[in-house]
């Protein structure tokens, strides 16, 4: 009985001392809660990227429906590019108001809907 309850509190207070370090966005610069993490590729896997960057959701989302997989392969691959640009100055401006587990549905840009086939 006793070794059950010795197991129980070890596990206890291991996870209590594992807390995650806490993960600052690239994008807003706000802190990323566990559930609010994704990870994003700074060159698109279909586009031959492997390096992977934590970013809220909701700026990551932001990001894929702002710019088509080429401009973030060639022109936008990393934080200070993306940052940048205009399209997402605007957005940056916005979120950075909002609570950090904050989340909202992107909505795609007119101007990639328009370039669909």
């Amino acid at each position: 009985m006793i070794g059950k309850i010795r197991r129980k509190l070890c596990t206890i207070q291991s996870t209590s001392q594992q807390k995650e370090t806490e993960v600052i966005c690239p994008i807003c610069e706000r802190p990323i809660p566990p559930s609010q993490k994704d990870a994003h590729h700074l060159v698109p896997k279909s586009k031959g990227g492997k390096t992977t960057q934590y970013l809220h959701r909701i700026c990551h989302r932001q990001i894929h429906a702002l710019f088509t997989e080429t401009e973030l392969a060639i022109e936008l691959n990393n934080s200070d590019a993306l940052r940048s640009a205009p399209e997402m100055q605007r957005f940056i401006g916005w979120v950075q108001s909002k609570p950090s587990g904050f989340y909202e549905k992107a909505r795609k840009s007119s101007r990639l809907k328009d370039k669909r086939p």
